[in-house]
């Protein structure tokens, strides 16, 4: 059943660690301050299964957040916007709406995934998905591991995929080593992340890291048993028990830019108060531009700041978020995808899990939206969240306009506004 609208000066949408923040700051003001989140508990991917770890910081974020007077919605996703500053969502009771005098978008990333020769045979997941599978609970001890990708996550991965007792047979790195030590370098400017990658490397002694180095097959006959790697010219075959690969991180802008929110390369383009280009909306964290946690947590306290008219605050965090926001612009260099992996993918590799369809069938059409006519890629469940990405980066094709529902949503979701439309022109009558 459809619940009627809930009305909120600062309306937060995602719970990770940008929305965390926006939230405990908007909080500050005697506002009426709700965040949404469509996972059961707050925290994001990144401090999934953290925030119950006393000591850690996010615990400390989400003590913040528990002990401010903001309305809490986990288990709520936020599927359209049938009006202006209206969101529509749903949850286990059903659908509701939030009506909202200033948004803040915390919509987060999610993994990149490029298709290749067996990417679909079982126990070849994202590098994220299996962290957070064993976070859950997955058993992985004694199971050989190989991580493939870029980007400073995999070492992370496999980290904590070793602490749980699996065998990482081997980090694979496509950028190369020159790149790596350019952008390692750059550190020296930042002793805080020098620290984490000493202990990401403490953590991963012994394990093999190679560079310059991508899956180029998966081969198994019930599950994954083994991958081909490419490297110094040469294929090798590594046998694992799984294959976690994340080609880097795809922001979720879906919901920006169904509100009108312009992009720019594909991220969310703010001001220095975080504004969008939508009146009254705000955007942090990660669709305004991969830089991970500690960007995420001071984007998100701007945001929040400047929701509540805080004009002077937010700009005390701008000098440490522009720190910040170079290293972001050095690390997307450092791990910027290399154009062999263009050429990964065969004719039949399957590109569309959700609808089948091959690199082949898609390739045949001119632009995304002729192929999603003639051969439904990308309209399937996930609504092209996999093979969007993978379509752009691999044909250079701008991505399809959205249209709501932004995430599948059952029917009467879909009908409730046309009913509650009808009954009032009834009313009126």
């Amino acid at each position: 059943m459809a619940s009627r609208g809930k009305q909120f000066d600062v309306l937060i949408v995602g719970g990770g660690p940008a929305g965390i923040a926006a939230s405990v700051s908007a909080a500050q003001a005697r506002k009426r301050v709700a965040i949404v989140d469509d996972n059961p508990a707050f925290g994001g991917q990144i401090w999934r299964a953290e925030t119950a770890k006393s000591g850690t910081e996010a615990a400390a974020w989400i003590a913040k957040l528990e002990t401010s007077e903001v309305e809490m919605f986990p288990g709520t996703r936020v599927f359209d916007a049938p009006a202006p500053a209206v969101l529509r969502a749903e949850s286990a009771e059903g659908s509701c709406e939030f009506e909202y005098g200033k948004l803040i978008l915390a919509t987060g990333a999610r993994e990149r995934f490029l298709p290749f020769p067996g990417w679909t045979l079982p126990n070849v997941v994202g590098a994220g998905a299996l962290q957070a599978l064993v976070k859950s609970g997955l058993p992985i001890r004694v199971k050989r591991v190989v991580v493939a990708g870029t980007g400073p996550l995999l070492l992370a991965v496999a980290a904590c995929l070793r602490k749980q007792g699996a065998v990482v047979a081997a980090i694979c790195e496509q950028a190369s080593r020159a790149s790596l030590s350019k952008f390692a370098l750059s550190l020296l400017v930042h002793p805080g992340k020098i620290f984490q990658a000493f202990e990401l490397r403490k953590h991963l002694a012994g394990v093999r890291l190679i560079t310059g180095a991508w899956p180029t097959a998966a081969a198994g006959s019930h599950g994954v048993e083994s991958v081909t790697v490419a490297h110094d010219g040469m294929q090798e075959q590594i046998a694992c028990d799984y294959l976690a690969c994340g080609f880097h991180l795809v922001p979720n802008t879906e919901l920006a830019s169904l509100l009108g929110c312009r992009l720019d390369s594909g991220f969310v383009q703010v001001d220095l108060m975080q504004s969008t280009s939508v009146a009254n909306v705000y955007c942090a964290g990660e669709p305004t531009g991969i830089g991970g946690v500690e960007l995420a947590l001071l984007e998100g306290q701007i945001a929040g700041l400047a929701a509540i008219g805080r004009d002077m605050a937010a700009r005390d965090l701008w000098k440490a978020r522009g720190r910040l926001r170079s290293f972001a612009r050095r690390l997307e260099k450092a791990f910027e995808l290399r154009p062999e992996l263009k050429r990964i993918v065969t004719e039949e590799t399957i590109v569309c899990r959700c609808e089948d369809v091959s690199f082949g069938q898609i390739r045949r059409h001119g632009a995304w939206r002729a192929a999603k006519l003639q051969s439904r890629c990308g309209m399937g469940p996930c609504q092209g969240r996999v093979c969007g990405p993978a379509i752009e980066f691999l044909l250079d094709w701008a991505p399809d306009s959205v249209r709501p529902p932004i995430f599948p949503t059952k029917l009467e979701n879909l009908t409730f506004l046309s009913r509650e439309q009808s009954t009032q022109f009834a009313s009126a009558k």
